[in-house]
């Protein structure tokens, strides 16, 4: 007999999303998004994120069965985001999978949200080569990690975002421009009009210390940008945004792809995996692609559909700690809406204490 089928549910931030893996293949899966409720606030509202959460939970889950082929009954465990993210999202989305769990009699697996990024790309392209260098791009975390088994070792930070967000300049940037929310998508739009040469934005850290090397910080790069944006205001010129776009995502793939192919040359390692919502960007996709294959590096990213945050991407990590044998969460399991990136599973408790199985 194979493996249970796993439930994922995701409620970190705005997008609800359900889904269905088992033995590592994806059976079914569903995402809510609250975006369109966000935009007009110019950033994520998190008491809107939770009563939309709220309202879409249960339809989202029917849907991800449905999309299956699949009854509740089918369901063997359950695997949930417990950190990090919005606090109350997280909530509702726990409440909920401890519900299910509770009344299906199955286990309960607590995840951490930026390992089921890391764990989407097992759905496309199968297991993760043991080790590979992965590079995480999502909302308000760039990282570059070393991972062995997913399941069972701890994820080794190579380097860390040290202030804004590769996700985070898009969004801020994509507002002094004049673009819309969610900055990411605007930006990549309109570069294709622009010319990426037309400016030369900074490209932060890569000088300095060795010890900074794979360290990320993309704030000088979001004022600089905003700077120019202003130097052309101020002089009544009209300002080229299709320029400054294209040379802004030049800027951020040209950083985030210069380090990672660094980062698996320096360690011996031949495969690269590219995650988060910021993986969807064009200019990063084509520039990882076109420098991994000069480096002789394999390149692994998901399909679109995976890289923004989903429901799937929870129930791959819950496939996994089925498989590994990993002890389900303790009853009295809560989140952790800041918890740092140790290891795939995240069973934090009410008390704050955090231990991962």
């Amino acid at each position: 007999m194979g493996s249970p089928v796993v439930l994922g549910i995701e409620s970190s931030c705005d997008e609800t999303g359900a889904g269905l893996v088992r033995d590592g293949r994806l059976l079914g899966h569903t995402v809510a998004s609250s975006m369109a409720e966000h935009a007009r606030f110019g950033g994520v509202v998190p008491e809107i994120a939770a009563r939309a959460h709220l309202h879409a939970l249960t339809p989202v889950v029917r849907s991800a069965l449905a999309d299956a082929g699949l009854r509740a009954s089918d369901i063997g465990a359950v695997a949930v985001t417990t950190g990090p993210g919005l606090s109350g999202a997280l909530q509702v989305g726990l409440a909920g999978a401890k519900g299910l769990a509770y009344a299906l009699g199955v286990p309960l697996y607590g995840v951490h949200h930026l390992a089921g990024h890391v764990a989407a790309d097992t759905l496309a392209h199968g297991p993760l080569p043991d080790p590979c260098v992965v590079l995480i791009v999502s909302g308000g975390h760039t990282s570059l990690l070393l991972v062995r088994d997913l399941a069972r070792d701890p994820l080794v930070h190579l380097g860390d975002t040290v202030d804004d967000a590769a996700g985070e300049c898009f969004d801020k940037v994509a507002r002094v421009f004049g673009l819309p929310y969610p900055g990411g998508p605007a930006i990549d739009r309109t570069a294709r009009e622009g010319d990426p040469r037309a400016v030369h934005f900074p490209r932060p850290l890569t000088t300095g210390p060795p010890e900074k090397r794979f360290a990320f910080s993309f704030s000088g790069l979001k004022t600089a940008a905003a700077r120019w944006a202003e130097t052309h205001r101020a002089a009544g010129r009209p300002l080229p945004v299709a320029d400054g776009a294209a040379a802004l995502q030049e800027a951020v793939a040209d950083v985030l792809t210069r380090k990672a192919v660094a980062a698996c040359t320096e360690h011996g390692v031949g495969t690269l995996v590219v995650v988060g919502g910021v993986a969807a960007n064009s200019r990063v996709r084509a520039l990882a692609e076109e420098r991994c294959a000069a480096a002789g590096i394999t390149l692994r990213v998901p399909p679109l559909g995976l890289c923004t945050d989903n429901g799937a991407m929870i129930a791959a990590v819950g496939d996994l700690l089925v498989r590994a044998g990993a002890a389900p969460a303790p009853l009295d399991v809560s989140i952790d809406p800041s918890a740092p990136l140790e290891y795939a599973a995240l069973h934090p408790v009410a008390a704050g204490r955090a231990r991962a199985a």
